[in-house]
């Protein structure tokens, strides 16, 4: 689970900083961001806006904190103490707000197609090393080329893809990207069917589903502010958490199933399937209103600045800055609990792959508990002391597993884990929001694409650095150390202005 944004936080919530998308590479663990899902990918990482006072106006969604009426945006404050950069300091008109009934059927339209296609990009991940595997009859090196070519993606276009969403009409980008994915795709059942189905074929397919997904789940993020309303976002980002949790939890499994009852080229005509129904459900779902799209096209510059623009505004306000590094605190040691996970429960506990996978599996139940629990947690609380809460409590969640022994108190590995979970889907759920709310609209695209690329970017070193700290000392040691390390994420929520606020969006 990793910490996005979206769901491990775009993290467990794929991931904290919007939890979200999730890190497919793992088997126990999805990256916050976000994850969304970042959707968030991905790599709880796993997984960020203006000062509030200086808060752009929003479109129809806006923070759970915010105080003006439903569906309305705050004003931008343009005052010289504003911390956002000049470039960002004017503020695109806020959509039309639409009425209460279209806007929860555009939500589940949106939100039927999300999980359709996040559903087919698990499917996928499974489906094409089987097939380079069955009717490829490739090596091990190959194998693992076919799957790392699709988590390249990230490190390839991650940052860029921000620019790219912000700069085309965000429907047509979204419903591109999945007829895109299934044309690709839709080649390896033909190659299968003349027998000519190679290695490089599935890795150049690999590579272009995961530039597809990439620029897919930024978009999903930076959708969902323009379907709902501010009062509903909180809840709409605990639902596609917990849909992400479940997709992440069943969909290799379902993938397997797949394969196993049609072949690996049939589970892949089931993903193209899949990518075309997403496509069909979005094709109704509004667009952002003119004004937005042209302040996020309007800006002729090159990639380069237009990247920079996008880390100067996350990285100089104290709130957004912090989500970032609690995300990325947070993705680093998801990394280290999914190298570390299979070997200690194995090699350290001896467990078999039953029980294995049902140590995993407490992972899911966590993260679907800290989705429910979100809402009534910002309800009653506030935003801020929920996001407080779950940094505090994060720690003392993840402790538990290495004090997991053999027999019967191999369970305390499943508790700690389910808490780890939770926790991580509560922060990337709060994180998420406030970024989707905050960061003014012609910026957020690039804002998630950042918070996504950094955040995801430790994952692997925190699994190389766990991986190094098992083999000199042992699974049981690396974990402690990994435990250590999550002290980090409460220092950095503890030493930046969320400490003192309910709710995080306040001034």
């Amino acid at each position: 689970m990793t910490a996005d944004s979206t769901t491990t936080t775009e993290a467990k919530a794929a991931s904290a900083g919007d939890a979200g998308t999730a890190a497919k590479a793992a088997p126990t663990t999805t990256p916050v961001g976000d994850t969304s899902p970042a959707a968030e990918p991905m790599p709880i990482g796993k997984d960020t806006a203006a000062n509030p006072s200086a808060t752009t106006a929003a479109p129809a969604s806006t923070s759970i904190a915010a105080k003006a009426p439903p569906k309305t945006a705050p004003a931008r404050d343009t005052s010289p103490a504003a911390a956002a950069p000049a470039s960002a300091t004017t503020a695109a008109p806020a959509p039309a707000a639409p009425t209460p009934t279209a806007s929860t059927t555009w939500f589940w339209r949106y939100f039927a197609g999300s999980t359709v296609s996040r559903v087919g990009t698990a499917v996928t991940t499974v489906a094409l090393p089987l097939t380079a595997l069955a009717a490829a009859h490739a090596s091990s090196f190959e194998v693992g080329a076919v799957t790392a070519a699709g988590y390249a993606a990230w490190a390839v276009v991650g940052l860029p893809a921000g620019v790219l969403v912000g700069r085309l009409p965000l429907r047509g980008t979204q419903i591109a990207m999945d007829l895109v994915r299934a044309g690709a795709l839709a080649s390896v059942p033909v190659a299968w069917w003349v027998a000519s189905v190679t290695v490089a074929q599935l890795v150049l397919v690999a590579l272009v589903v995961g530039v597809a997904s990439v620029v897919f789940d930024v978009g999903n993020a930076t959708m969902l502010p323009f379907l709902v309303g501010k009062e509903e976002l909180t809840a709409r980002n605990s639902l596609t958490s917990g849909a992400e949790a479940v997709t992440n939890l069943a969909g290799p499994s379902l993938g397997g199933a797949l394969v196993q009852a049609v072949g690996a080229a049939g589970a892949i005509a089931v993903d193209v399937v899949s990518y075309l129904i997403s496509a069909f459900l979005l094709r109704n779902v509004p667009r952002p209103s003119k004004a937005v799209q042209d302040a996020g096209s309007a800006r002729s510059g090159s990639v380069r600045a237009a990247v920079r623009e996008g880390w100067h505004y996350l990285i100089r306000e104290p709130i957004q800055r912090a989500n970032l590094w609690d995300a990325t605190a947070m993705n680093f040691i998801c990394g280290a609990q999914m190298a570390l996970t299979p070997l200690f429960l194995v090699r350290t506990l001896g467990l078999n792959p039953a029980w294995v996978g049902a140590m995993m599996a407490a992972e899911g139940l966590g993260s679907l508990f800290g989705a429910s629990l979100t809402p009534r947690l910002t309800r009653r609380i506030g935003s801020g002391r929920a996001l407080l809460i779950a940094s505090l409590a994060l720690p003392f969640g993840f402790a538990l597993m290495p004090l997991a022994g053999h027999g019967w108190a191999a369970g305390v590995f499943a508790l700690g884990n389910a808490a780890f979970a939770a926790t991580v889907v509560v922060a990337s759920i709060v994180t998420r929001t406030y970024r989707q709310t905050a960061t003014p609209p012609e910026l957020l695209p690039r804002v998630m694409a950042t918070v996504r690329v950094v955040s995801w970017g430790v994952i692997p070193i925190g699994a190389l650095a766990a991986g190094a700290v098992a083999t000199w000392y042992g699974p049981r040691a690396a974990l402690w150390c990994a435990a250590a390390a999550t002290l980090v994420v409460p220092v950095v929520v503890l030493t930046s202005p969320i400490r003192t606020r309910r709710d995080i969006a306040e001034g």
